[in-house]
């Protein structure tokens, strides 16, 4: 007989809550080299409402189960070394590809044994679901601004969880950052926990206050998680020489570039994907990163927590997160009050 899970079902990329429900699929089977995840926790991340709008750089073939990181611990491992190690440790995970018929926001996940990271016993499996996505990506980008041995760094939303975990970080670092929000009382929020430059987009005299600043302070790396004219009116501010990294867009929006910053001013636009930075990286240095993440999880990169839903809730816990994604991560619980 096929056992059976409860599990999210997209099915259709249109970002309605009528396209996405709760059903009962098969329990996956891990392959050579894979692992089967009883799942205690997934987030919701700006990645996966992209996912559900067909707004991501791929798309799964429908119907799908969305989710791409979470928490559990490892109750089967098909063949192979890492993957037999790892079975009954508790991982963080990631499910990242495009041909991956599994997703995080089910009971139980299958994903590749080098997309899963075995906890510290100092890691609670809570802090463990949003340990991938915001963390990592943090550390890579303060990695770009260390490596190129820039002076300041600016960031556009940050006031979201990432860009918070980049104002610690980067205070550790002792790199200056100059914080770009949208709201007077972003500006506030930022401010309280210590940030010293924070311009908020809407006021009138933010273009004149970020080229200033930009230039007092040497900041020729950004990070772009809007682009959008926002993006475009940062690399417009930078000295020459910038960089700016786009691992975002928020807004929707092209990013609009002045080619004479491009052919004159030295400017540069790069994009930065994490399955593929993660991808490019040996075992070893993958599992380096992990470490170092989880000696800051519940420091400099902690995650906020505005929600805590079952499975079932899944619609409500996009419209939470959608409506406000500076409160906090909206974590799922697949096997809260389930029997599986």
């Amino acid at each position: 007989m096929t056992a059976h899970m409860r599990a999210v079902q997209l099915r259709a990329y249109d970002g309605k809550p009528e396209s996405i429900s709760v059903v009962d699929v098969p329990k996956p089977v891990p392959g050579p080299n894979e692992v089967l995840i009883r799942v205690y926790a997934s987030p919701i991340n700006p990645s996966d409402l992209h996912f559900v709008r067909g707004e991501y750089g791929f798309k799964k073939p429908l119907p799908c189960i969305p989710g791409f990181e979470g928490s559990g611990t490892v109750e089967a491992a098909g063949r192979g070394l890492i993957s037999q190690w790892l079975k009954g440790k508790r991982v963080a995970f990631a499910v990242a590809e495009a041909g991956a018929a599994s997703g995080a926001w089910a009971q139980f996940v299958v994903t590749k044994a080098l997309r899963a990271i075995p906890l510290r016993k100092d890691v609670d499996l809570e802090s463990a679901a949003t340990m991938i996505v915001n963390p990592m990506m943090a550390v890579a980008l303060m990695g770009e601004a260390r490596s190129g041995r820039h002076r300041a760094i600016v960031q556009t939303a940050a006031a979201s969880a990432l860009g918070k975990m980049v104002i610690r970080l980067a205070r550790r670092a002792n790199i200056p950052v100059i914080n770009v929000v949208r709201r007077a009382e972003q500006v506030q929020a930022l401010r309280g926990l210590e940030a010293q430059h924070v311009l908020d987009s809407s006021a009138p005299d933010f273009d004149a206050q970020l080229r200033s600043l930009c230039a007092r302070l040497g900041a020729t790396i950004a990070f772009d998680a809007v682009a959008g004219t926002l993006g475009g009116r940062v690399l417009s501010a930078q000295p020459k020489g910038s960089r700016i990294i786009v691992y975002g867009a928020l807004s929707g929006q092209p990013l609009p570039v002045n080619s004479g910053s491009l052919i004159f001013d030295d400017k540069r636009v790069d994009g930065m994907w994490l399955s593929r930075w993660m991808g490019a990286r040996s075992p070893l240095r993958q599992l380096r990163a992990a470490n170092e993440v989880q000696a800051l999880l519940t420091g400099d990169l902690r995650s906020e927590i505005q929600a805590r839903l079952p499975l079932h809730d899944v619609a409500r816990g996009l419209e939470l997160y959608a409506k406000d994604m500076g409160a906090g991560k909206v974590l799922l619980l697949p096997q809260e009050g389930a029997s599986a």
